[in-house]
């Protein structure tokens, strides 16, 4: 059967209140887009009888329809670090009569081997890297369709189509989106990024900044600390001169650029901020089109112009028509596995 099919077919077996909106448990809020998720189910095309591992449990209803997918002759291990949704998810599946999947609390970075190996993975949180472990536990031929950093900063991901094969992988395509940090404890407040913060504000209001230059800082953080106080006091303003600023085009073009300035920010409530800093300049555009650097002939400035000017030049490019890679990474002090990275 065609992949769309079967997902809309799987759709319409799955009640998908039960699992978002239970009565016992209440609305979760650790949930995706049920047209997300069936965008990434397509993309994954589960077969019957397919041994099947999702990471990030959630509410549970992904896992529901990836049970109805791989049907009575296949099985379903979803894992999740937060106890309380992996104990409600089993319940819910129970309640529903289903015998195909289950969920297990985990760090899914580290994969299941218990359960492999497997023919599709699906994850719907974002780890730090594709994890060595991912493609350890994937049969020949086998896919996985996961969400993937392609900068060392926060918010800078794509969903990427991937193939292995003979213990390798690699990257048949990519698509724009990406989700939740994946996280070694459960995340409580879901307006903060699990991953790479450098300096927090509470107070007046949260705020918090990315620089990707973070080993270049000092012990205290001074330099991203300053950076973010340059952005959030006194700062100036301009509006960005173009049209409406197409935010997954952008922020993936900004990712390509290489540059080790790049700077990821949330400066206020659900804006986000992408741009330029240095230990003295700082300059950002947010997803609204405003423009804020710590003055108006700061040299950080000038640089997220001239970004802004070639992101524009090149026609703002759908991240789809980037040319994915992976690169071997790890095996030393970090996590094994492959960053992905884009070229233009």
């Amino acid at each position: 059967m065609n992949p769309l099919n079967a997902v809309a077919l799987a759709a319409e077996s799955v009640p998908e209140r039960q699992y978002t909106h239970h009565e016992g448990r209440g609305p979760t809020p650790h949930r995706s887009n049920p047209v997300v998720i069936h965008r990434e189910l397509t993309t994954l095309d589960v077969r019957p009888g397919h041994e099947v591992a999702e990471f990030g449990t959630g509410s549970g209803l992904s896992g529901a329809l990836l049970a109805e997918l791989v049907g009575p002759t296949g099985s379903v291990t979803s894992l999740d670090i937060d106890e309380f949704l992996v104990r409600w998810a089993n319940l819910i599946h129970r309640e529903r009569g289903i015998d195909n999947v289950r969920c297990h609390t985990a760090d899914g970075t580290a994969g299941f081997a218990a359960r492999a190996p497997y023919h599709r993975m699906v994850a719907w949180c974002t780890p730090p890297l594709l994890p060595k472990a991912w493609v350890d536990q994937v049969v020949d031929g086998g896919l996985i369709v996961a969400p993937l950093p392609i900068a060392a900063v926060p918010n800078m991901t794509v969903v990427a189509k991937i193939r292995v094969s003979g213990g390798k992988p690699t990257v048949e395509a990519v698509f724009t989106g990406g989700y939740i940090e994946a996280t070694s404890s459960p995340k409580t407040d879901l307006d903060l990024p699990g991953r790479w913060v450098d300096w927090e504000m509470r107070v007046p209001a949260p705020s918090w900044i990315s620089i990707a230059w973070r080993e270049e800082d000092d012990p205290l953080h001074t330099g991203a600390r300053t950076a973010l106080e340059r952005l959030l006091k006194d700062a100036y303003t301009e509006p960005y001169g173009g049209a409406e600023v197409d935010w997954p085009s952008w922020r993936t073009f900004a990712a390509t650029l290489g540059d080790h300035r790049l700077t990821t920010a949330g400066l206020s409530p659900d804006l986000w901020a992408i741009g330029h800093t240095t230990a003295t300049t700082a300059a950002v555009i947010q997803q609204n089109g405003t423009i804020l650097a710590d003055r108006s002939d700061s040299p950080s400035l000038a640089v997220l112009r001239g970004w802004l000017q070639q992101w524009e030049a090149v026609g703002r490019p759908a991240p789809e028509t980037y040319t994915p890679a992976l690169v071997r990474t790890g095996g030393g002090e970090g996590p094994e596995g492959w960053d992905l990275r884009l070229s233009w």
